[in-house]
Order: structure tokens, then C-alpha cells, then sequence
């Protein structure tokens, strides 16, 4: 049981945390958000995103196992290769998710079609390096320092609570977000493309602002307008 209670705290960590790095890399870096406005990252509703939960799992799991194999035995060699594994499980973990998005539903949460030597849009060794930066992230600092926190905090009633209560609430978000993306599949299935979540975000910022509608940070797709006309419109600029 407290196995389980770590794992779900990992990943609950991972989700928050990447949902900030998200969160600043589309306000400062993104090509697909050229006004640098705010925007809520991942296609959940709430500031987390499942990727970097799964991926922080992945990491820990793999470092767990890892140290209990005879390695090389030189420890630099066998850190590199503890890198090397976490950086290819999370291009795979991108990988799978980014599948499942395109054909499933018709949309891309992010694309990376501008990139060298991309596969699909979906993967690219640009952001498997930066994959691998957050391994080395983990690797050094929450690895060692943190996991003995957490394994504490795992074995007390409240944080037994806490995390109980997170996934009560993920657990809804994805509910009221999954029905959210299958109306966007039929639109999409209708209209014979692929939408691109994170540039269509922008979009509905934009028409809200032009319209002088009261912005929408988390609810990002809800608009006075019916979803449909922006959804129409958004289909119209991308056929220009």
C-alpha cells in the first residue's frame, strides 16, 4: 500500500510540475501562441498534465530497477546510462500519448512538424534532449533528496487524503475533458482535419479579445459564441 501511495504521489508531482513547465514554455517559447499570451496548457482542465505524471513514474521506476542490476560498474558510464533509458522511456511515453490523441481523436496537443527531424509531428530529438534534462533533473536532485520525504508522508492518514482527494478531482476533469475533445473529433471526422490543440487555444484567446469577452484561463473553450462558430472559423483560416 505504500508502494501505491508513492506512486500516486509521483505522480501527482509530475503532473503539477510539468503543467508550470508547459505553462511557461507556450507563454514565452511556443511558435503556435505568437501573441505570448497565458495559456492552460495539456487538454485537462486543471493545472496538471498526466505526460509528466506517467513520466516521473517511469523515471523512478526505472532508477529503482536499475540500481538493483550489475551494471558496467563505472559510475559515471552507468549514470549515463540510467539518462539514456530515462530520456528514451519519455519520447516513447510522448510518443504513445501523441498517437493516441491523432488517431483517436483527431488532434495534436502539440506539434512539432517545424522541428529537424521529427517523427510525425509528435516526436523530435530537440524535446528528447529536453526529456533528457529533466531526467538529469530527477535523477540528481528529486531521486535522492526527495523520495525519503514522500515515503514518509506516504505512511500518515492525511496525506493518504490528500492524494485521495486529487484524484476525485482528475478524475472528473478528465471525465468533463475527454467529452470535450470527442466533440472535437466529430469536427474534425466532418470536416477532414486534424486540430491542433494548443494553436486553437490561442485562437479562442484571440476571438475573446477581440470580442471584449472576459478571459477564460482554465475553462479555455468556453465562449459566449457557440464552440461550433469558432470551431468553423478556426477550420476556415487553417484552409486559407
Amino acid at each position: 500500500m505504500s508502494r501505491i501511495l508513492v506512486l500516486a504521489f509521483l505522480f501527482f508531482i509530475g503532473c503539477v510540475m510539468g503543467w508550470e513547465i508547459e505553462l511557461f514554455y507556450r507563454r514565452f517559447f511556443s511558435k503556435n501562441n505568437p501573441e505570448k499570451k497565458w495559456i492552460n496548457p495539456g487538454f485537462l482542465v486543471g493545472p496538471w498534465l498526466p505526460l509528466y505524471g506517467l513520466g516521473l513514474i517511469g523515471m523512478y521506476t526505472i532508477s529503482i530497477l536499475l540500481s538493483q542490476q550489475e551494471m558496467i560498474g563505472i559510475q559515471w558510464i552507468d549514470t549515463v546510462v540510467v539518462l539514456v533509458i530515462m530520456t528514451l522511456l519519455m519520447t516513447l511515453i510522448e510518443l504513445i500519448a501523441g498517437l493516441i490523441f491523432t488517431r483517436l481523436f483527431n488532434v495534436k496537443l502539440w506539434d512539432y512538424t517545424e522541428e529537424k527531424l521529427n517523427f510525425k509531428g509528435l516526436i523530435c530529438p530537440k524535446f528528447s534532449l529536453m526529456w533528457g534534462v529533466l531526467g538529469c533533473f530527477y535523477y540528481f536532485v528529486i531521486n535522492p533528496y526527495v523520495l525519503e520525504g514522500i515515503i514518509w508522508l506516504s505512511q500518515h492518514l492525511t496525506f493518504s487524503f490528500f492524494i485521495g482527494m486529487f484524484f476525485g478531482v482528475f478524475g472528473v476533469d478528465a471525465v468533463y475533458s475527454f467529452r470535450l475533445v470527442n466533440k472535437l473529433r466529430q469536427f474534425a471526422e466532418e470536416n477532414e482535419l486534424v486540430i491542433r490543440y494548443e494553436e486553437l487555444k490561442a485562437h479562442l484567446a484571440q476571438q475573446r479579445e477581440e470580442r471584449k469577452e472576459k478571459a477564460q484561463f482554465l475553462l479555455a473553450f468556453r465562449t459566449e459564441e457557440a464552440l461550433r462558430s469558432h470551431l468553423e472559423h478556426y477550420r476556415d483560416l487553417l484552409r486559407k
